[in-house]
């Protein structure tokens, strides 16, 4: 198969996938376009983590087609696998083993030709230089995340999928990985992240889909979406700070940038 730059990234035509008599998925149709973060938003339960696997090749689906990166998941499931990265809901280092021998056991299990640069410039782009020589099992849970999307990283990957990357996490660590996801797709990495945090996909994504009950109920941009709803009345109240506010008041982090309303 040819691709062209002007392809997508990620094509769904007609997704669909049963476990026994639970349809999961019933006819998925969604498109990525390059270089930017795509969320794909759903309850528990409806279908995120399944889409996700199919296009990852772990699983494979009934129905219906997906391309990632020019590459047929069920024709070409080994080109599919050269193209991307998968970080699922919990991180997957290893606590023994410092933040860089993380990095230089995947980068050696990926023939990488020099493992230790890789490391190293992994280190200092995810801001861990000063904690790598450390066992894992000291790092906050932010830490451990931004050293689980790093190891994804290993072999450049033109496609991440992110599944519910901040689950568990505390604000703080929610906001460095934020951090990492923008600098991801600022890099020219397409990001498809599956979330049930709303506020998630506001702060984050170029697109937004929605999935329900095994289908794609609405995609858009976060403005296309939003003039779904008619316009709100304006009314005047005195602003109280919210929790998110008073927490990193209280605590000295940094919050989020308002989102424009």
């Amino acid at each position: 198969m040819t691709t062209t730059i002007a392809d997508p990234a990620i094509r769904i035509t007609g997704l669909t996938k049963s476990y026994k008599k639970l349809s999961v998925l019933k006819g998925v149709d969604l498109a990525v376009e390059r270089g930017t973060i795509f969320a794909l938003l759903g309850s528990n339960g409806a279908g995120k983590t399944t889409i996700v696997n199919i296009l990852a090749t772990l699983v494979k689906a009934d129905g219906g087609s997906a391309i990632v990166d020019g590459h047929d998941v069920a024709i070409d499931p080994a080109d599919v696998r050269e193209s991307i990265s998968l970080t699922g809901q919990f991180a997957a280092v290893d606590e023994r083993l410092s933040g860089r021998e993380n990095l230089l056991l995947i980068a050696r299990l990926r023939h990488q030709a020099d493992a230790a640069r890789i490391a190293d410039d992994l280190l200092e782009r995810f801001s861990l230089t000063e904690a790598g020589g450390r066992k894992v099992a000291t790092y906050s849970g932010g830490m451990r995340r931004r050293l689980d999307i790093a190891m994804s990283l290993i072999g450049n990957p033109s496609v991440i999928f992110l599944d519910e990357p901040t689950t568990g996490l505390d604000p703080q660590a929610r906001l460095e990985v934020w951090a990492t996801v923008k600098e991801l797709a600022g890099r020219g990495t397409t990001v498809l992240l599956t979330t049930q945090y709303l506020e998630e996909a506001e702060h984050l994504a170029d697109r937004i889909a929605i999935l329900h009950e095994g289908r794609i109920i609405v995609s858009g941009t976060l403005a296309e979406l939003k003039k779904l709803l008619p316009a709100a009345t304006v009314e005047y109240v005195e602003k109280q700070p919210t929790l998110e506010e008073v927490f990193f008041a209280i605590t000295g982090g940094t919050s989020p940038e308002p989102q424009e309303q």
